[in-house]
């Protein structure tokens, strides 16, 4: 029996607690080393980073799924060869058809009033009560948001669409919420008026704010890199690079990337840390330290506290570093595709300092000109320094940044699994944080609105009600919606922020934001 590519079936791997399964796994590749036959092997619902190269010994043949052939069908000219759809483009002709249909006689966006919000204990000493508008039935409707008709283009391998067209927003009421404490009636608050909000482009990770109807939108063109599968092949499926060294750390990559093809057969692929070249072997290294001058990253130091350092650096102004930091950062950031124009966009280089100089821990990117409030496009965090803290001091490095900006931002959607599982925490702790100093104001109960906790933090208002409908901390009493912080949200809290000793000194920053509108073309 002849093991094929495409062919499914169970393979032998150990889990993280050290322990045998056989997930059910696709035979991507096939390859002879020394008379020997070696499959590169994905595991099916698993992430691709744990995709690898297996022996004969590790398949059950005895379960073993072959390939279905596929019809070919004729080509728009009738000519025949051309592949059969794929499950993707067929997913798109539907989508498309699907927005078409859902949005037709649809031509208003609900808009976001300012809600009053108030913190309270299990013990409903500090019970907040918010009355919300009539108009809304549910806390669901209140974030709403109506995607505007675009089409699904494709793209070519990282995060990059055209902005998505606006829908045109419904005129927004300043109806007065009104908060009542102890059965009295105080005063009406007005809610405060957000910005109009655009239709966003998100991903289908289930925190991004998706459609009323559930549909997903289309991918943006925009971005350092972008995510698109209309041309996934089986090249860009398999890791290309063994290994790659970069200064005292050994880098295994997790995904694709498309550095030179000479030089994906080499064992180790060696980079320079602080100008991150690519060189095909140690002598080759070697020889370029002796005439790199660079110890620290190019462009502008803009933050230093401790042993931690970040950079600036402009997409144009330096452009080949700005390459070389997408082409490594491709190892380790899946559905992304390098994009070699770099000029648009800013890189956030996040290092730290030794005797030896200044070695890159991680980075985040971002457009100089974003219309859809994104103050991150791509955000990574190097494994050798992954589950120390550097993540989330990226991210709050980045809102860090929106607020010397005077903006609320966001991520580009979709996040990767572990960039999703960082904001979701960043975005739990910040907005716990705010809600736990809040005090009472002449015994009365505190309160605070959604808008105050978005302008508090920079975290756009949408990421903010998503996150508290995430803690589960919104609740509905006596027909009014209320917020409630239990005993138990509050000690996991507590002890999540004993454990968090990496922190942004906004007095550190020394950043001068540029209006990047009048600057022509940068």
């Amino acid at each position: 029996m002849e093991v094929i590519e495409g062919c499914r079936l169970p393979v032998l791997r150990r889990n993280q607690e050290n322990e045998d399964e056989w997930p059910l796994a696709e035979i991507l590749s096939v390859k002879d080393i020394s008379g020997r036959k070696v499959f590169y092997v994905h595991y099916i619902d698993f992430n691709k980073r744990l995709d690898e190269w297996v022996t004969p010994e590790r398949l059950d043949l005895k379960k073993i799924q072959f390939p279905k052939k596929e019809a070919k069908t004729p080509t728009k000219n009738g000519l025949p060869g051309s592949r059969p759809n794929s499950p993707e483009r067929e997913l798109k002709k539907t989508l498309d058809l699907s927005l078409h249909a859902s949005t037709a006689g649809i031509d208003k966006t609900i808009a976001m009033p300012g809600l009053p919000y108030l913190a309270s204990s299990a013990s409903l000493q500090r019970v907040p009560v918010v009355k919300i508008p009539d108009r809304t039935n549910s806390i669901e409707n209140v974030t709403k948001n109506l995607l505007s008709k675009r089409k699904l283009e494709a793209a070519s391998l990282v995060t990059q669409c055209s902005p998505a067209t606006p829908v045109a927003p419904a005129p927004e009421i300043p109806t007065p919420v009104y908060a009542q404490q102890n059965g009295s009636a105080r005063r009406p608050v007005p809610a405060v008026a957000g910005r109009k909000r655009k239709a966003n482009c998100l991903g289908t990770d289930e925190d991004s704010q998706d459609s009323s109807d559930g549909i997903p939108s289309a991918p943006r063109m925009t971005g350092s890199l972008v995510s698109d599968r209309s041309h996934d092949d089986i090249v860009t499926r398999m890791k290309n690079i063994e290994c790659i060294e970069l200064g005292r750390h050994r880098l295994k990559p997790w995904y694709f990337s498309p550095y030179p093809q000479e030089l994906t057969s080499l064992p180790v692929l060696y980079l320079c840390e602080f100008c991150l070249k690519y060189l095909k072997s140690l002598k080759c290294l070697q020889r370029h330290l002796t005439k790199c001058n660079l110890r620290h990253p190019p462009g502008n130091e803009i933050y230093r506290k401790g042993t931690i350092s970040f950079f600036e650096i402009d997409g144009r102004k330096n452009k080949n570093y700005s390459q070389n930091l997408c082409l490594l950062a491709k190892c380790f950031l899946d559905h992304k595709t390098l994009y070699y124009d770099t000029d648009p966009f800013l890189f956030y280089v996040m290092t730290e300092y030794d005797c030896k100089g200044f070695h890159i821990v991680g980075y985040f990117s971002k457009e100089k000109e974003s219309t859809e409030d994104y103050n991150v496009a791509c955000i990574l965090t190097l494994p050798p320094y992954q589950r120390r803290g550097y993540g989330k001091l990226l991210i709050e490095f980045s809102y860090e940044l929106s607020k010397v900006e005077g903006k609320t931002g966001t991520p580009e959607k979709p996040l990767s699994d572990l960039g999703l599982l960082s904001y979701r925490s960043y975005w739990s702790q910040t907005i716990l944080e705010i809600l736990m100093e809040l005090k009472s104001d002449n015994g009365e109960r505190p309160q605070i609105t959604i808008n105050e906790i978005s302008e508090l933090t920079s975290i756009k208002k949408e990421d903010v009600i998503s996150t508290l409908q995430y803690l589960n901390l919104i609740n509905y009493y006596k027909g009014q919606y209320i917020l409630t912080l239990s005993e138990d949200i509050v000690e996991g809290h507590e002890k999540a922020m004993m454990k968090r000793h990496l922190r942004i000194d906004s007095k550190c920053l020394h950043f001068t934001p540029k209006d990047w509108s009048k600057r022509g073309k940068w």
